[in-house]
C-alpha cells in the first residue's frame, strides 16, 4: 500500500498539519483503517481508493480514536498526492457519507469545496473556561452537524497563549466532537483560530479545514464577508483562504509531500 504523510495549509514543510494518506488497491476493513491511522499516530488519516469513474475517489478519514466523517486537512493531502502523480488538474472525492467534494488545482494552490452548516447559540459550563484558561468569551454557538462547540474570543494572543488543561476539559462536558476557539484578527488575516478534540481525536488538530463548514458562515455573518483569510494560531501554525458561495464554502491552500513509503504489514 502506498502511504505519504503530507503537511496540509501551508507552503513550509513541517508546518501545517500533517495528514497520513493511504492509496487502497482494494477495500480493507475499518478495523484495519483504524489500526493503521493509531501507527500513523496523526491528527487523521485517509484512505483513498479508486472507483472506476475516471476522476472519482472513495475517500474515508480515521483519527487514531474513531473514523472522521469529513477532514479538511487531509482531502487537500490527498489531493495533493493525486495532483502529483496523476494528470487531472480536477478531481471529485465521494465521502463515506456520500458528499461529494470537489477539488480543484490551479498551481501550488488547491482549492476544495465543502458544504456549509448553521450554528445556533449555545452555553457552556464554568469548568470548560477554565479547562481552557479563558476569563471570558464573547459570544458562545455549537455547530449541531459536527458536534462542536464554537467560543469566540476578544484577543488573538491570549488564543494563541492557550495551554489548556485536557483532563479537565473532556471532564468538563460530553456528547462533543470538539471545542473551537477563534477571534477576530488584524489584517492580513479575517479571524483566528485553534481547534481542540481529545473528545474525538488528539488533543489540539494543528490547522484543521472541516471546521470551515460552520466557522465560515458564522465570521462572514459577523464581518460581512465573502472572502476572507484565515489562520490557525498553533504551534505549527496554518492558513487558509476561505469563500462562501451560498451552500457551499471554497477552501484554497497549498500542501508538502515530506514523505512516501509503502506499508507492508497490515491486516485487511
Amino acid at each position: 500500500m502506498k502511504t505519504y504523510i503530507v503537511d496540509s495549509f501551508t507552503k513550509e514543510p513541517f508546518k501545517g498539519n500533517p495528514a497520513g494518506v493511504c492509496l487502497l488497491e482494494q477495500e480493507i476493513s475499518e478495523e484495519a483503517m483504524l489500526k493503521i491511522a493509531q501507527e500513523f499516530g496523526l491528527s487523521e488519516t485517509a484512505f483513498v481508493r479508486e472507483t472506476g469513474t475516471e476522476g472519482l475517489y472513495a475517500i474515508r478519514y480515521f483519527s487514531p480514536k474513531q473514523e472522521i466523517p469529513l477532514c479538511g486537512h487531509a482531502t487537500l493531502a490527498s489531493a495533493k498526492v493525486l495532483f502529483k502523480h496523476t494528470q487531472h488538474t480536477e478531481i471529485h472525492f465521494l465521502t463515506h457519507e456520500q458528499v461529494d467534494l470537489l477539488v480543484t488545482c490551479r498551481g501550488e494552490e488547491i482549492t476544495m469545496e465543502f458544504p456549509v452548516y448553521d450554528t445556533v447559540a449555545a452555553t457552556v459550563p464554568a469548568a470548560m473556561l477554565q479547562a481552557l484558561g479563558l476569563p471570558s468569551v464573547v459570544n458562545t454557538a455549537f455547530s449541531p452537524k459536527n458536534k462542536i462547540i464554537i467560543l469566540e474570543i476578544a484577543d488573538t494572543q491570549l488564543l494563541a497563549a492557550l495551554r489548556p488543561d485536557f483532563n479537565a476539559l473532556l471532564l468538563s462536558y460530553t456528547g462533543i466532537n470538539g471545542v473551537l476557539v477563534t477571534a477576530a484578527s488584524p489584517a492580513p488575516y479575517d479571524y483566528h483560530y485553534r481547534y481542540f478534540w481529545p473528545w474525538a481525536g488528539t488533543n489540539e488538530d494543528p490547522v484543521t479545514g472541516g471546521v470551515q463548514t460552520f466557522l465560515a458562515k458564522y465570521w462572514a455573518t459577523r464581518l460581512h464577508k465573502r472572502t476572507m483569510q484565515a489562520f490557525q494560531s498553533s504551534s505549527r501554525t496554518g492558513y487558509m483562504q476561505v469563500e462562501l458561495q451560498a451552500d457551499k464554502v471554497l477552501l484554497t491552500s497549498q500542501a508538502n509531500i515530506v514523505l512516501e513509503g509503502t506499508l507492508v504489514a497490515f491486516n485487511k
